[in-house]
């Protein structure tokens, strides 16, 4: 057993999911040999914030991997084939520049066995296009919301669907909107009932509790 870490292999017993190992701040050697240890289990496993030269390296290292630049997940086999499940969480994004942290949510639900739909570049500057989508979106048992700038759209998502939603902040914006802040400070601040707000830019989060959520009605 290594000195630097110790794997949580219990967990899947204990809460019904994997241990997920948060890849930005290790170093690559660290990172590279965790991932071993699932691998001479014949284990899958999921690291989140990987940055793209040790994505690069690690995709080297473990054929068969699959890494996503734009979010930084990395996982030791490819995405599970889930066609012909049905979808049961729908991701909106209130623009394109969220997709980082829509893709962590989407991925770490595939990596879960769980399908996920996005519904990206629907915010409120343009409310039409999440208007009319609100049919169609009332068929899904989670709704996770990403937003930047002003962080609005969970409001307003929250004031026409029934669902449970959770909404996620993105570091996205200028001037005061820089980091997330001013969209994290209204997500809890919003009047829409029963909101449930995680940290920023916090896609890996979300998708955990909604996978959580979805694991209940099981």
């Amino acid at each position: 057993m290594s000195d630097s870490f110790e794997i949580d292999f219990n967990r899947t017993e204990r809460l019904g999911f994997p241990e997920v190992i948060f890849g930005a701040s290790k170093p690559l050697a660290v990172l590279g040999d965790i991932l071993q240890s699932y691998k001479e289990k014949g284990l899958n496993a999921l690291a989140t914030k990987v940055q793209p030269s040790k994505g690069v390296a690690l995709a080297e290292r473990f054929p068969g991997s699959f890494y996503d630049e734009i979010s930084g997940i990395f996982a030791l086999e490819d995405s599970p084939d889930l066609e012909g499940s049905a979808s049961e969480i729908a991701i909106l994004s209130a623009g394109t520049s969220d997709a980082f942290v829509v893709n962590e949510a989407y991925h770490t639900l595939t990596f879960l066995g769980c399908k996920a739909k996005r519904y990206n570049d629907i915010g409120i500057a343009g409310i039409h296009r999440l208007l009319s989508k609100v049919d169609e979106l009332r068929r899904y048992k989670v709704l996770i919301v990403v937003a930047g700038f002003e962080g609005a759209l969970p409001t307003a998502v929250g004031g026409l669907l029934p669902q449970p939603i959770i909404a996620v902040p993105a570091s996205v914006g200028y001037g005061v909107s820089e980091g997330g802040t001013v969209a994290l400070n209204t997500m809890l601040s919003s009047c829409a009932n029963g909101l449930t707000v995680v940290n920023i830019d916090n896609g890996y989060g979300a998708a955990m509790a909604a996978y959580r959520i979805i694991q209940s009605f099981a």
